[in-house]
């Protein structure tokens, strides 16, 4: 785990990216003989004139959070339409689709009988309690599987409190495992009786932060009031209810309005010979709205960015357009991805591509491509290995949420997979700050991203799945 960069890392960080913007105002000729050379050009060039700490800092500290659906969101989108001109981009593109939007309301928990409060945050598209709130006994679930296992209206006039055992990971996997505890287990504890659901935060850390996060309930059922325990405070109820009969008083008062809108962001650099040969790159432009959107997925979106700009700024024209796109609404179920899978599905979208899984370095390429292009991934896996990323496990990435409406269309999937040993430990709380990001790790990620896109841009061989 790396560590926690002080102020003055922080103000380094910032010099940094003020020394790349004004290296960056000299365009590199595109003289190199081949295309391996130009992209390790394009590659030190990165790692020595990356703007993307700077669009982190400017994107988080002037817009901050920006919750699906909001009037935050759409500063956010403004900021990205600035943005996107700054960087060079042409074609900016917003394109509004609709969506439901939810937003916090007042929040508590205590146990009775101790006044012990509890450290919650309300899951993303759950009921309300009455302003006044609940209480209820509690019902132990030591995971999702206990809880299907749970009889038809056995929790009549209880809170489910549904735990499990996430543990730490690279590559991110115990959070797909333990997953559906918070997107199903409300509304299955729901369907059997319960009032309302508490769970254990899907997270690492052992701060007093819940990680909240969306939960789905079945169309036309008004949804429970649902929220997520911080760790410690998880493991506290655990041993209470381990001990006898515990009743919380729980109050959540969000609210929600079917009729909102949202929008995706797009802009490109050209191709210059195949231009209707799409590349798509980028990241999502909401957030959840108790941190700041820095690792998720404020820096998505600065790296993407950043990598295009430092292809633009080297004076290299590519035969494919590239096309970075930030999507909107991806936290509360993947609506812009799927709005952007359904506006384009007419294009040749050759290649997607997603940065949402923080800010560490990359350290392994997966992909799924046709066979005609698995040479172009031999190539990016030794143009890469200078910044120590692993080559390709196989050819069967998935591709992240939002590109994987695209993959579904045939789009070949690139994944640039990034280290998240620490990721669940800021994910979805309040400390998804600045602070938590270093900015070697940020501009090895700018540096991965623009040589794979550079390569993928420059080459010819078919990449679509069908």
């Amino acid at each position: 785990m790396m560590k926690r960069l002080d102020l003055t890392a922080v103000s380094r960080c910032l010099l940094a990216a003020a020394l790349a913007t004004a290296l960056a105002t000299t365009a590199t000729p595109a003289f190199a003989a081949t295309r391996a050379e130009q992209a390790a050009m394009v590659r030190e060039r990165a790692l020595a004139t990356s703007s993307a700490c700077a669009l982190l800092s400017d994107l988080t500290t002037t817009v901050g959070q920006r919750l699906a659906g909001t009037e935050a969101e759409a500063r956010g989108r403004d900021w990205a339409v600035k943005a996107m001109k700054a960087a060079g981009l042409v074609n900016i593109k917003v394109e509004p689709f609709p969506i439901p939007v939810w937003q916090r309301g007042a929040e508590s928990a205590e146990i009775i009988g101790t006044g012990q409060k509890l450290a919650i945050a309300a899951l993303g598209s759950s009921g309300a309690t009455p302003a006044a709130g609940i209480t209820a006994p509690v019902v132990y679930f030591a995971d999702y599987a206990a809880l299907e296992a749970a009889a038809p209206g056995s929790l009549a006039g209880r809170i489910a409190f549904i735990d499990h055992h996430m543990m730490r990971a690279q590559d991110g996997s115990s959070y797909g495992t333990n997953g559906a505890v918070r997107r199903a287990g409300p509304a299955l504890a729901q369907a059997k009786g319960a009032v309302a659901v508490l769970i254990r935060s899907l997270g690492t850390d052992y701060h007093r932060n819940p990680h909240t996060g969306s939960t789905s309930t079945p169309a036309g059922v008004t949804p429970i009031a649902s929220a997520a325990l911080a760790l410690p405070d998880a493991e506290l109820l655990a041993r209470r209810l381990a001990a006898g009969p515990v009743s919380v008083k729980l109050v959540s008062t969000p609210v929600f309005d079917a009729n909102g809108q949202s929008a995706n962001v797009s802009g490109e650099i050209p191709g210059v010979g195949a231009p209707a040969e799409v590349i798509v790159i980028g990241g999502h432009i909401d957030s959840w709205d108790i941190g700041q959107g820095v690792i998720d997925d404020g820096a998505g979106m600065a790296i993407t960015l950043a990598a295009a700009k430092v292809i633009k700024d080297a004076g290299l024209q590519p035969r494919r357009t590239i096309r970075v796109v930030f999507f909107g609404s991806e936290e509360i179920g993947i609506y812009g991805g799927r709005a952007y899978g359904a506006a384009h599905a007419s294009e040749n979208i050759v290649l997607a591509a997603e940065s949402d899984f923080g800010a560490d370095r990359v350290y392994r390429v997966s992909s799924k491509v046709a066979e005609t292009g698995k040479p172009l991934i031999a190539e990016i896996n030794a143009a890469l290995a200078p910044l120590g990323v692993a080559p390709t496990r196989d050819n069967g990435a998935g591709g992240g949420a939002d590109v994987a409406p695209l993959g579904a269309l045939g789009s070949g999937i690139l994944e640039l997979e990034q280290d998240g040993s620490r990721y669940f430990d800021l994910h979805h709380t309040p400390d998804d700050t600045l602070d938590k990001v270093d900015r070697a790790q940020l501009d090895q990620n700018v540096a991965a991203w623009a040589t794979a896109v550079w390569l993928a841009a420059s080459d010819d061989r078919p990449l679509r799945t069908k």
